[in-house]
């Protein structure tokens, strides 16, 4: 797509009358309705874009810590990252701070055993969500997937930032993994607190000290309206999956996807579909030539032709791995989290996302995506067409088995 074009596509409808833009309002109310989850006003939601600009905001807020340290993740894999975080969690423990630490033990199995023993010596309170040996064998594929930071019960982060050296850089290469995280204050924190806790409480009994966690009143340092979303790991599907179809339903002329591992069921890719059919400009970004996981992109790519056939446009990153699961709606709309558009995030994993109203926020995302999109490959339908065969064999090898993608 050249630069004019996107310019367009960003710009499209400022000079319309007001009476035709969408209502946020609508928006906000739509999504309590069907989730259930009221959102909360007066957040301030900062984007932090690849691991030079996420990394040290966490370790900022860790740092300044002085009471509590909430931290879960799904990958924790060895490394100078994995040290570093250990390194500073262990230092606010034994300043006299209550550091907990829950960590997949799927995603997090390959964790340095000697960082483990570091945290337990400095008093860090670590857990292991749903241990391996303990697990009946229908049980084992539900896994965590969130991720959240909370620090003195004031500052969040969420994304899709995992703890290994892959999220070092900016995204100039492929060693250096592309993402995006929110840091988060307001209202909104008391969401993702209680991820964590959703998450903790199969782990420990203990929720809450008294005389160390404080439940303050959170301040209204901003304009952000958002909603956090849970997803659990469930028969059937998910919030997660009841959000990604709302937004879809509710956009009015723009939908823009970034999403690592995208392997939509029938009903959510009726409703891409749909949405470009009625006239909403579809994107889709998805990681190229370094994809970590090459029989999903397989997967994904089954779903190409019917997708474009309708108008929605498909890329592929190329410089390095994309991770970023990010999904904007008409300008002021964003939901980020640890949820790809797949069937393992709607179905199998417990999550957590975040909706946010806010222009000036999706404005940032917007062009985030565009950039993106100068370093990305566009799918070309007709050329698609003509994939090879054993391109067509290897889609139909993997369709029985999408589901667990």
């Amino acid at each position: 797509m050249t630069n004019a074009k996107m310019a367009s596509v960003s710009t499209a409808g400022a000079a319309d009358d007001n009476t035709d833009r969408p209502d946020p309002s609508r928006a906000r109310r739509t999504l309590e309705g069907v989730i259930g989850v009221p959102a909360t006003e007066g957040n301030c939601v900062d984007v932090l874009r690849n691991g030079d600009e996420i990394f040290p905001s966490m370790w900022e807020a860790i740092e300044a810590a002085e009471h509590t340290i909430d931290f879960l993740t799904f990958v924790y894999w060895t490394g100078d990252v994995g040290r570093e975080f250990a390194s500073r969690l262990c230092e606010r423990s034994r300043a006299g701070a209550r550091v907990r630490v829950l960590l997949d033990a799927w995603g997090a199995h390959s964790m340095e055993k000697g960082l483990v023993e570091a945290m337990a010596g400095a008093g860090v309170e670590q857990r292991w969500f749903r241990p391996l040996r303990r697990l009946w064998p229908g049980t084992v594929n539900h896994r965590t997937h969130r991720k959240v930071l909370i620090t003195d019960e004031e500052v969040a982060f969420t994304g899709g930032v995992g703890i290994a050296d892959e999220w070092l850089g900016d995204a100039r290469s492929a060693a250096e993994w592309r993402d995006t995280h929110f840091r988060i204050e307001g209202p909104a924190v008391d969401g993702l607190r209680a991820a964590f806790l959703d998450n903790w409480a199969e782990t420990d009994s203990g929720l809450f000290a008294d005389g160390v966690d404080r439940f303050p009143d959170q301040p209204k340092p901003g304009n952000a309206v958002v909603q956090c979303v849970r997803g659990a790991s469930e028969t059937g599907y998910s919030d997660m999956a009841t959000l990604f179809r709302t937004l879809l339903q509710l956009a009015e002329r723009q939908v823009r996807i970034t999403t690592p591992y995208f392997v939509p069921d029938i009903d959510l890719d009726d409703r891409l579909c749909a949405a470009a059919d009625r006239g909403v400009e579809v994107q889709i970004l998805l990681p190229g030539p370094h994809i970590d996981k090459r029989f999903v992109q397989i997967a994904a790519e089954g779903e190409y032709e019917r997708l474009m056939e309708h108008g929605v446009t498909i890329w592929n990153f190329q410089p390095t791995m994309l991770h970023a699961k990010v999904m904007t709606v008409d300008g002021f709309l964003a939901n980020v989290g640890s949820a790809n558009v797949n069937p393992r995030s709607v179905t199998w994993d417990e999550e957590v996302n975040v909706v946010a109203i806010d222009e000036p926020l999706v404005e940032v995302l917007d062009r985030h995506f565009e950039e993106d999109l100068e370093r990305s490959v566009r799918i070309e339908p007709g050329r698609w067409r003509q994939r090879s065969p054993w391109q067509r064999a290897a889609e139909r090898a993997v369709r029985p088995v999408k589901r667990w993608f």
